[in-house]
């Protein structure tokens, strides 16, 4: 058991992941999270 996990720990740590993909990871979580919020908001500025 333990090799296999040794194992799976060194092939987790070779694959890295790009710059350009952790930047593209980011602006999705942001654009997300703005229309999230922003509709949040705009719900409750229409319930008042």
């Amino acid at each position: 058991m333990f090799d296999s996990l040794s194992e799976k720990i060194k092939h987790d740590d070779a694959v890295e992941i790009s710059p350009r993909e952790r930047v593209v990871k980011g602006v999705v979580i942001a654009v997300l999270s703005i229309l999230l919020f922003g509709g949040l908001y705009l719900a409750i500025r229409m319930i008042e």
